[in-house]
Order: structure tokens, then sequence, then C-alpha cells
């Protein structure tokens, strides 16, 4: 090529460091676009199995609720174990009880916070069958001793050179046992208490977190924690607001059905089975009569008389709970953040494509959970008199001849009332 001096110049030849650069770029360009699609197509079969499940019934989530903790126990407790010192150890894989212990202990602690619940939730199943009293009687001798057995394999376990990081498993389990197990049991009593108890608080957190996320990435600029450098401030404090409103109208969608808000007396019902029950007061819709300036500022406006505001105390106890989800619960994620900063690892695990482990998904439920069953027990929870309480009292508490005297006097009371009993 000729300029117009007739001097020939020569083409600029590219640079192989930017065509590799680009070709760098448009790798890491096409790796983002895969692990957003992956990471939504399993948002949304998550979302899908998950309601596949609340329909189907109560007993189909508390095992997804176990499958949870399994999952979150194993990423949890697989950050520390006992590294084999010698050659030969190494080569044998010699583990001295280390993944044994850590399962026994997961497997007595179900047995004990499980059998609880079947014993406090199902007494008129129970205490009806000689069997399962038997078993309701002896369960929390039997959870000891079994944990006993364990405490004593562990200390006859113990091998010189491996005695710190052996104490160190110890504690590292029963401290996983306390943050994870303790906590999916309140979860699983908050689903016999209603599954309303589980879905709404479980669904406030995913949405705070959503929200979270949009406000952060709309309008964030101030950085919130340290430890989890992409949460702002302002992502923070629209997302608790939008979590509020969304709280409100998702709670006032579902108390609409017995199914969401009856506890549970038969763990073979589903959705589609018209479960009725009495509703706990706190659903039961009011009147509240609005003052005079306001109801005709009201009226004015929609054009229409407007005195009273329907509402339920159910309403208050959303406003709390979501004000816990968005103020309190963020505080589990921001601990596993430190959590996996300390371990040097950006996920728990793998458990879910495109969103890490369990734990990564769990860290914030765990601590809703709890939360929401001390709640309801403390300031929602009513205390009636049942047939399962009065049965328990019965069979532990009177001898056989007893029984039978209560019974034939039972019988006498129920007959003169006219009504025939065969016995």
């Amino acid at each position: 090529m000729a300029n117009g001096n007739g001097n020939h110049v020569q083409p600029v030849p590219e640079k192989p460091e930017s065509s590799a650069q680009d070709a760098e770029k448009a790798k890491e360009k096409a790796k983002k676009r895969q692990s957003f699609l992956t990471r939504t197509l399993w948002t949304f079969i998550m979302i899908g199995g998950f309601i596949t499940l609340l329909l189907m019934g109560h007993a189909y989530m508390i095992v997804l609720v176990f499958v949870c903790q399994t999952l979150v126990y194993r990423e949890v407790t697989a950050l520390f174990s006992l590294k084999p010192k010698s050659a030969d150890e190494q080569a044998s894989g010699r583990d001295p009880w280390s993944k044994t212990l850590n399962w026994y202990f997961f497997a007595v602690a179900n047995y004990y916070l499980y059998g609880e619940s079947i014993i406090h939730y199902f007494k008129h199943v129970v205490f009806s069958d000689a069997q399962l009293t038997g078993f309701a009687m002896s369960h929390r001798f039997i959870s000891f001793s079994l944990y006993t057995l364990g405490f004593m394999g562990f200390v006859m376990s113990l091998k010189r050179g491996y005695l710190k990081q052996q104490f160190g498993l110890f504690c590292w389990v029963h401290m996983t046992l306390m943050l994870i197990v303790v906590s999916s049991h309140f979860i699983v009593n908050n689903i016999l208490e209603g599954m309303i108890w589980f879905w709404v608080p479980a669904s406030l957190v995913i949405c705070n977190d959503v929200f979270a996320y949009i406000w952060g990435i709309t309008l964030g600029r101030t950085p919130l924690f340290k430890l989890s450098p992409k949460k702002t401030v302002e992502g923070f404090v629209g997302a608790f607001f939008s979590t509020i409103v969304f709280g409100l109208l998702w709670g006032s969608l579902f108390m609409r059905y017995q199914y969401m808000i009856c506890p549970v007396h038969d763990l073979g019902v589903s959705a589609w089975d018209g479960v009725t029950c009495t509703p706990n007061p706190v659903f039961l819709w009011r009147e509240w009569a609005m003052p005079k300036p306001m109801s005709v500022f009201l009226s004015t406006l929609f054009g229409k008389a407007i005195e009273t505001i329907p509402y339920t105390k159910y309403h208050f106890h959303l406003f709390f709970l979501s004000c816990f989800a968005s103020l309190v619960a963020p505080f589990g994620g921001f601990f596993a953040s430190g959590f996996k900063r300390a371990f040097d690892i950006k996920d728990f695990g793998h458990s879910i494509p495109g969103h890490g482990g369990m734990t990564d998904r769990m860290d914030c439920q765990f601590l809703m959970g709890v939360f929401t069953y001390v709640y309801y027990s403390s300031l929602i929870r009513e205390t009636h008199v049942t047939v399962g309480s009065i049965l328990q009292l019965i069979v532990s508490g009177l001898t056989v001849n007893e029984q039978l005297e209560l019974m034939a006097d039972l019988k006498r009371y129920i007959e003169g009332q006219g009504i025939s009993v065969k016995l």
C-alpha cells in the first residue's frame, strides 16, 4: 500500500495478546451466561418441587426438611476431618471413627427429636396402642442410652497423635447438631402446627433475599458488611419495606385455606382432602372503626362510604415475622459468609447446580424457623385439653384397675346422656 509520497506503508500486525484477551473475555462472558441459565433453571425446579411437596401433604414436607438438614450436616461436618499423619495410614485411608461418629450422633439426635415430635403431636395415636405406648414411655431413656454408647465409643477411639483433632471433631459435631438438627426439629414442629407457619416464614426469607438483590443492583452504593461485599445498605433497606408489603399480601392469601392453617392430625392428608378445623382466633376477621376524619377522607377519595377496615390479628404477626426476616435472618447469611472465609471456600458444596451447596440456600432459614416456633408457641398457640393429652395422663398415671374403673364410669355417664355405648 502506498501513501501520497509514493512510499509503501506496511500494515500494523494485530497483537496476539489483544486477540487472546478478547477470546478470554468472550469465554468468560459465555461462562457467566451459562451459569445464569443453570441457576435460573434450578431456581424454577426448586420452586416447582417445593410447591408440589407442599400440596402433597405434611409428611412430604417433613421428608424435605430431613433431606435438607442431612445435606447441610454433611457439608458442614466435611469441613473438619481427621488427617492421617503417616504414609501407611494415608495409604490405608484410616480415619479413626470420624465419619462413623458424625453419622451416629446425627442418627441419635434425630431419633430423639423426631420421637419427641411424634409423641407430642400424635398422643391420640401413640397412647391408644400398647406397643407405641411402650415406645413413648421409654423414648427418652433409650435416646440417652444411645448417646451414652456414642460417648463411650468416642472415648475408646481416642488415639495418641490425633487427640486434638478428635476432641475438635467432637465439639464440631455437637455444635453442628445444635445449629442444624435442633433447628430443623423446630421447623418440623412448625409444619405440624399448621403449614402456614412453615410456608410463609420460609417465603419471607426468600423474598427478602430476592429484593435485597434487586434493590442492591439498582440503587446499591454503600457496602453493608465487610464479610459480604455484595450486600449494600440500599438493598438491605429496600428489601425491608418490600418484604413487609409482600408478607402482608402473601400471608393474607394463604390464611384463607384451612389446609394451610389447620394443625396436623393425620399425616396422610393432602391439599385435595378437604381439611377442616376450628381456626385459631388470630385468623378470624375483625372490623376496625376508623376515626371520622379518616373515614371522610377515604370515602371522598374512593367515591363510596368507608367506615371500617377489615383485619386479623395474624396481620400484626405477619408484620413482626417480616421484620425478623428482613432485619435478623440475613445475619444467618452473614454468619455463613464468615464461615466460608474462615475455610477459604466459595460454596459449602455442589448439591444444587448453579447455587452451590444446600447450606448456601438454608443459612437464613434455620434462624427464621427457630424464631417462628418460639414466637408462635409463646404468643399465638392456644393450649386446650385434647383427647391425646387425657389419654397420655390416663395411660401413664393410672393402674389397669383404675383405667377399667374410669371406663365404667365414663360409660355410665355417656349412657346417662341417652347415647348407647358398646364396649
